[in-house]
């Protein structure tokens, strides 16, 4: 559309980052409010796949994303004590990278940048309080007692989503899986250039990613109770705990945690709003309207593919309405795939029973979904 939109964007994470940048970029009005003080990123590192890194391309932060995190092309499958059982070559989209591991931290600082250079204006400690969508805009008060009208409001608001909330009452809340994530960065090893997942079949599976020229973090999944936390005091012992049939460079990066305060614990859940992910002119994306587990590493990739065909969408589109009906058409089959193969490939991993429809999933395998994914979205 000809005439530029005041967008509020819920949630200052990736997503809501990426889809500032990208509106920003198009001559939008652009404010994000963030709940948080500052854009601290919980966490240790993440992957992101070519699919992920074409849109940082379209945004204008390649480079600095790669400068700050390091490239990678080919995963490696180990044995337990960490002999090569496999070398499998990455695919591309187009000519960004296969790869590129990157901190957290210094992602959200990348994105950060480019909104705020982009003309978006990111507002700190504030959430929204009312909301009440009359059709031509949105009027919104947020927790710092301001108030604004909006042409567009978007939940980037994550997994927990309390826009989400606000939409659809407790019709969709986070459905654990059963299962959690245990991660921790240690120095990288020199021979560690890209993941290598080391595997002890069923019983465990431990990842190494290297996401500086420096670090690399190490993560296995766990089945665990959902009320379980790890210990203050012993999370690095915890985590030895689970990993007992790993020699070779497992082995290795435990002995290197010395300490609980680095071990980072979070439980795996899944959201699916089965509804329009639109009501009026407000709108999930995301986490918010699509969480999935990270068994094919594409939680983020749809969140800033979200954000990029939104901000195209909203170009292409005589009105709000219609670019939403049409950025969902686009969004909500390749969202809800990742979501039921990530699915399939965690039951597959663990040893659960899987559908008739994961089956055919997992006949596809990793390999297999990655070349879906540098499809064009």
């Amino acid at each position: 559309m000809a005439t530029p939109l005041r967008v509020l964007i819920h949630g200052g994470g990736i997503g809501g980052l990426t889809l500032a940048t990208a509106l920003g970029r198009r001559g939008h009005t652009v404010e994000v409010a963030e709940l948080r003080d500052e854009l601290e990123a919980l966490g240790v590192g993440i992957i992101q796949p070519s699919n992920a890194l074409h849109v940082m391309r379209e945004i204008g932060v390649l480079d600095d994303c790669l400068k700050a995190g390091f490239e990678w092309e080919v995963l490696t499958i180990a044995d337990p004590a960490g002999n090569v059982l496999a070398e499998i070559p990455q695919p591309r989209m187009g000519d960004a990278p296969s790869n590129n591991g990157i901190p957290r931290p210094a992602l959200a600082q990348v994105l950060g940048a480019a909104a705020t250079a982009a003309g978006a204006t990111i507002r700190f400690g504030v959430t929204i309080t009312e909301l009440t969508d009359g059709g031509e805009g949105v009027d919104v008060t947020l927790s710092d007692g301001s108030a604004a009208r909006w042409d567009l409001v978007v939940g980037f608001d994550g997994i927990g989503s309390p826009l989400r909330t606000r939409l659809y009452g407790d019709r969709y809340v986070p459905e654990y899986t059963g299962f959690a994530n245990w991660r921790v960065t240690v120095p990288r090893q020199e021979h560690v250039r890209g993941v290598v997942m080391g595997t002890a079949g069923q019983a465990a599976k431990a990842l190494l990613t290297p996401i500086t020229e420096e670090l690399m973090y190490l993560g296995a999944v766990f089945a665990e109770p959902e009320d379980f936390r790890p210990d203050p005091e012993k999370a690095h012992e915890q985590l030895k705990e689970r990993l007992p049939m790993f020699s070779g460079p497992v082995a290795e990066a435990l002995a290197a945690v010395t300490g609980p305060e680095a071990v980072v614990y979070s439980r795996i859940s899944q959201v699916t709003v089965e509804e329009p992910w639109h009501v009026g002119r407000v709108v999930l994306a995301g986490d918010a309207a699509h969480a999935s587990t990270p068994h094919i590493a594409q939680g983020a990739a749809m969140a800033v593919e979200d954000a990029l065909v939104l901000a195209e969408s909203l170009d292409a589109e005589a009105d709000v309405a219609a670019a939403l009906d049409a950025w969902e058409a686009r969004r909500r089959p390749r969202a809800m795939w990742v979501q039921a193969m990530s699915r399939a490939v965690l039951k597959q991993e663990t040893g659960g029973e899987t559908t008739p429809e994961e089956d055919e999933l997992l006949k596809v395998g990793i390999p297999g979904a990655a070349h879906v994914l540098v499809q064009p979205y």
